[in-house]
């Protein structure tokens, strides 16, 4: 059982899981917590209560109590600490009984890690921190994307669509800035959500906090690293930012279901459950092994629904929320991607096109600004009339830009000259952007 509370510490209204005051409030089994403190007693040989509270994240109490049985069980034995004060812990050893069930327990599951939390648990804190309850703001947009040109009509388009909650497509020709819309409305989000480091379903652990993907909260503002507990805080769960998960080419749909060690016989949670609360792009959205028509096929009941279905390999099937925002960014034609019944099911389709000459120059001119370089009109009209003015094939593009000033850059730095843009350099870096385009 996991109860919350609204503390004022935090941003927003994000309800905290509190703390089970006793082992049945976890909501596991008794046999469960036993083997994995006596896992926790054995492998990492802890011996005082309060070594074990740090290792399973629960109150001294709750581990007194599991302490307790395990004595009467005859798992451990407690010893008096040599020439210890009044205040001092009471060591506990484990006993040939209990080595012995903390091999059974290794047969099933090597995780010696925090205590899991309950499916219904996670549900409930799932629901209770949902995306779909951050709004996104024009004040906040404009803030996140001051740094990208993009037309007003489009953030129009955007802002609407983030706050749906439902999924978006960003589609349009390569090179024009459907990654960084992406990645800025990753870091549009300021709320804080509580995710688990594991989930129980049936006896077994889904491993879902991951370091590479989530950013805690107390790591951010703790001066020495140390984990800092809430009042009440439940350890168990980890307070994060919103997640925002980036998969590009190398995304499969294998990494949409739950992922089983056989080593470790843990489970890991699928990619688009460590983005709940939070976002989820798929970058390059085509150039993935498998095919989009097959992401989205998999993807429909989640998409329509908000929930998933994953399957333990004993062919338990359990729900788990589809709470976030789902965002394809792709080069490729939507018509020419998906059949229509799949294109139904991603509901804002925004077209990021190329820019105009007017979006152009001023991308070209704060693009020199961020690199601390002088573009005067000179060198900039040389650029539209004699260099693109020869190429009207070839169009205005985002990037280019960035990347005519890094190869300016790089030409100043071979010259052993300070970085400066002429309009000699410029036609050298123009070459060096024909040379790299399908146009010739």
């Amino acid at each position: 059982m996991t109860m919350t509370m609204h503390p004022s510490d935090l941003e927003g209204s994000t309800p905290v899981p509190l703390a089970p005051r006793k082992a049945a409030e976890t909501g596991l089994e008794e046999g469960f917590l036993l083997g994995l403190m006596m896992k926790i007693v054995v492998r990492l040989g802890c011996e005082r209560p309060s070594e074990i509270s740090r290792a399973m994240r629960l109150r001294v109490r709750v581990v007194e109590e599991l302490l307790e049985i395990a004595r009467l069980r005859g798992l451990v034995e407690h010893r008096g600490q040599p020439n210890a004060n009044f205040h001092a812990e009471m060591r506990f050893m484990p006993t040939d009984r209990g080595r012995n069930w903390a091999a059974e327990a290794f047969a099933l599951s090597e995780w010696v890690g925090p205590t899991p939390v309950t499916l219904d648990a996670f549900l409930a804190q799932a629901r209770a921190q949902s995306v779909r309850d951050e709004v996104l703001t024009r004040a906040r947009l404009d803030e996140v994307f001051s740094g990208l040109v993009i037309e007003d009509t489009v953030m129009r388009k955007i802002g609407p669509a983030a706050n749906s909650g439902a999924s978006i497509l960003l589609y349009g020709p390569a090179g024009n800035g459907k990654s960084s819309i992406a990645e800025a409305l990753c870091q549009s989000y300021q709320g804080v959500v509580f995710l688990p480091h594991a989930i129980e379903v049936d006896n077994q652990v889904i491993t879902l906090f991951d370091p590479s993907v989530h950013v805690p909260l107390d790591q951010e503002t703790a001066e020495d690293g140390a984990l800092r507990r809430r009042d009440g805080q439940d350890m168990r769960f980890v307070a994060c930012r919103r997640p925002a998960v980036i998969a590009g080419g190398e995304l499969n749909l294998d990494m949409l279901d739950l992922t089983f060690s056989a080593t470790s016989r843990v489970y890991e949670a699928p990619t688009q459950l460590k983005a709940a609360g939070g976002i989820f792009v798929v970058d390059d959205f085509g150039r993935q092994r498998h095919k989009p028509q097959d992401f989205v096929n998999r993807l429909i009941i989640p998409l329509e629904k908000k929930v998933d279905y994953l399957t333990l390999d004993t062919g338990r099937k359990f729900q788990t929320p589809f709470d976030l925002l789902m965002v394809f960014s792709t080069n490729t034609p939507p018509n020419d991607l998906l059949d229509d019944a799949g294109l139904r099911r991603l509901r804002h389709k925004i077209l990021i096109g190329s820019p105009d000459r007017e979006a152009f120059i001023r991308i070209f001119v704060s693009t020199a600004s961020q690199c601390d370089l002088r573009l005067n009109e000179e060198v900039l009209a040389y650029v539209l009339v004699d260099l693109y003015g020869q190429h009207p094939e070839f169009g205005f593009q985002a990037f280019h830009p960035k990347f005519l000033i890094e190869q300016a850059q790089a030409i100043c730095a071979y010259e052993g000259i300070e970085p400066v843009l002429t309009s000699e350099i410029m036609r050298r870096a123009w070459d060096q952007l024909l040379a790299s385009s399908r146009v010739s």
